[in-house]
């Protein structure tokens, strides 16, 4: 493995959780300082990933951009709780430029999007379990496991808004908010989250099912009239 992969497991696999156990055990609203460092430890790996290959401006305009689509996405559907189209943009961002990249849209948009929903000890869980999502989007389909059919990637999108987002929020929220939690509390929290969680893996699909070829598409397009690296 790449230098590059080694800090990139290490920081996904152990800072950025250890930052979020952290996160909890300041008092007050220390979770915009912990929001700052899980966003530091993103662009850690962001920047040594695309290092070696001398990434232009151009295509960080772009990340940028798919970021923004999803932070409007998620404002544009805020009467509907749950039902948002983010996660269908960080993962089809994961399959068009990379796991890196995937995880970057994710945990930024989040962050930046909270700042029109509010900002709170939920924000750096939203970072990980969005990026993480986009992270494994990428990786799935370098490996040739993920395709670009819609059916596979709306099958995709639902298993893991479903059984990943899910079960990273559902167990957050007992951390958060209870003092002494146990098993039973984050049973009952996962039981009790199944219908948010059903309705945000089904909005993933749709998403996905009539999305997915025509943003790629574009996308393919961007790649080659601005000469964007192939991952």
């Amino acid at each position: 493995m790449k230098k590059s992969h080694i800090a990139t497991l290490l920081i996904f696999l152990i800072a950025i959780p250890a930052t979020l156990i952290l996160g909890m055990q300041l008092p007050g609203k220390w979770y915009f300082l912990t929001s700052t460092l899980v966003i530091g430890e993103i662009l850690i790996p962001f920047f040594l990933a695309f290092e070696g290959r001398k990434p232009q401006a151009r295509e960080l305009v772009i990340l940028s951009v798919l970021s923004a689509l999803a932070i409007g996405g998620r404002a544009v559907f805020f009467a509907m709780p749950g039902f948002k189209p983010v996660a269908a943009m960080v993962i089809l961002t994961g399959v068009a430029f990379g796991a890196e990249a995937g995880f970057m849209v994710g945990a930024m948009t989040m962050f930046c999007s909270n700042v029109l929903f509010g900002q709170g000890p939920w924000t750096p869980w939203q970072m990980f379990a969005m990026g993480i999502m986009g992270l494994l989007a990428g990786v799935l389909f370098r490996k040739g496991i993920l395709h670009r059919e819609r059916f596979s990637l709306s099958v995709f999108g639902g298993l893991t808004t479903f059984l990943i987002y899910g079960g990273i929020m559902n167990p957050a929220s007992v951390l958060m908010y209870q003092p002494n939690p146990d098993w039973q509390m984050i049973l009952t929290a996962y039981i009790t989250g199944v219908p948010a969680d059903a309705v945000h893996a089904l909005a993933t699909v749709m998403f996905l099912w009539f999305l997915s070829e025509p943003m790629l598409e574009k996308l393919d397009r961007v790649k080659v009239k601005y000469g964007l690296v192939e991952r």
